[in-house]
């Protein structure tokens, strides 16, 4: 187990260009090098028996991709630590980023006045870190974090008000909780912060 100060002096890269990330993770104390992760995020959902598992995938793809990455004069990091978010639509689908604002409205239109999921995949690579099972590095731990979210019934300007902030383009289902889209939230049962990022 660390103690106090032990942390500062490993080497922790998070995977993700992701403000929100960042500063979710700096709000732990968590001194970060940013990496952004060039995984294409292409993976075919239909793989997956749900959207968690599919976020936590996507989540280990990106982590491991970057952890090759940070081998340099001082050698590998630490601690490598990817993530990623997905809304998941009452029917099932999972949403993502939209592509543009015609879905970013229909995301929307989709979630008003119904409750959805959002899951946040994370996966923890330790390249320095033999796996016990495998007998060799890296050591790769995952888990999803699932809050549902209920959203109040949205009237069709209020969606395209939003939309046009421009505020949905960079988030899973085209909404950010911690910005003028948590009017829309009626209630939500588990982690806010999952839900941020």
């Amino acid at each position: 187990m660390l103690v106090a100060g032990e942390l500062d002096r490993l080497r922790v890269v998070l995977a993700s260009a992701s403000p929100r990330r960042r500063e979710l993770l700096g709000l732990l104390g968590l001194r970060l090098e940013v990496i952004p992760s060039a995984f294409e995020e292409d993976l075919d959902k239909a793989a997956f028996p749900g959207a968690a598992a599919y976020a936590i995938e996507t989540a280990t793809h990106k982590a491991i991709e970057v952890a090759g990455r940070t081998f340099g004069a001082a050698g590998p990091a630490d601690l490598v630590i990817g993530a990623d978010t997905v809304v998941e639509d009452p029917s099932g689908a999972v949403l993502e980023k939209p592509a543009d604002r015609a879905e970013a409205v229909r995301m929307l239109a989709g979630l008003s006045g119904r409750k959805h999921r959002v899951h946040t995949g994370v996966c923890l690579v330790f390249p320095k870190v033999a796996d016990p099972k495998l007998g060799k590095q890296p050591y790769v731990r995952q888990l999803s974090e699932t809050t549902v979210v209920e959203f109040d019934a949205l009237r069709q300007e209020v969606i395209e008000a939003y939309v046009d902030t421009g505020d949905p383009m960079d988030k899973a289902g085209g909404y950010g909780i911690q910005g003028a889209a948590g009017s829309f939230v009626k209630g939500i049962e588990g982690c806010y912060f999952n839900v941020v990022g």
